[in-house]
């Protein structure tokens, strides 16, 4: 197989200037709002990469759960390897991959635990399944076979029976607060549109547009 030989044109349509929020949250809501319009499958997927201690960048798919305070939110287990990184490396970026709509933004920011509260109101509206899915799980350390977190997963029904599922110590959100945003959209012959927001110091976002 050539790879190299796989091309398309890009003709889902141009971006420019005039077509831009000043805010470029309120931008990607707009992005975000079309692509569930669209049908796409997983709108709310990104690209989660991090940096461990050896300096490795990781990525992995998360699902965004929200835009609060200016962040985007995610959840995940205190104890994976995308915590560790943070802890380490709170600097991070997000990535929407919209391919069917020729879109992509890319988000770079700063990873902030969220509060025990924020967190535990997120959580009970969880299914009952996923609750009991992060109790059971300790993400990303190895296992011998599936059947034994099977077996945790039942233990664990049985424990909370049909009572309140409490919120894991280890399990939490995350904001990730952006300092700089890029719009990108495809063009035809790789002529693509892209704007940067960057945030300068005095809180105000200041966009450019960059050669594809």
């Amino acid at each position: 197989m050539r790879y190299e030989e796989f091309r398309r044109e890009y003709t889902a349509g141009g971006l420019s200037r005039e077509m831009l929020d000043d805010s470029p949250v309120r931008q990607f809501e707009q992005w975000l709002e079309q692509a569930v319009n669209a049908g796409l499958t997983d709108p709310t997927a990104m690209v989660l990469a991090t940096v461990d201690e050896a300096g490795q960048p990781w990525q992995r798919i998360v699902l965004l759960k929200g835009l609060s305070a200016g962040g985007f939110v995610f959840y995940t287990n205190y104890g994976s390897p995308k915590a560790r990184d943070i802890a380490g490396h709170p600097r991070v970026s997000l990535l929407f991959p919209w391919n069917e709509l020729d879109r992509q933004v890319i988000i770079g920011g700063r990873a902030q635990k969220m509060s025990l509260a924020e967190s535990a109101a997120y959580f009970v509206t969880r299914p009952r399944e996923s609750q009991i899915a992060a109790w059971a799980s300790r993400q990303s350390r190895p296992i011998s076979a599936r059947a034994l977190l099977e077996e945790q997963v039942s233990a664990l029904k049985e424990k909370f029976g049909k009572g309140k599922i409490p919120v894991p110590d280890f399990w939490g959100g995350y904001r990730v607060l952006p300092d700089r945003m890029e719009f990108w959209q495809g063009g035809e012959h790789r002529l693509h549109d892209r704007f940067q927001y960057v945030l300068g110091p005095g809180g105000d976002w200041a966009i450019e547009q960059l050669q594809p």
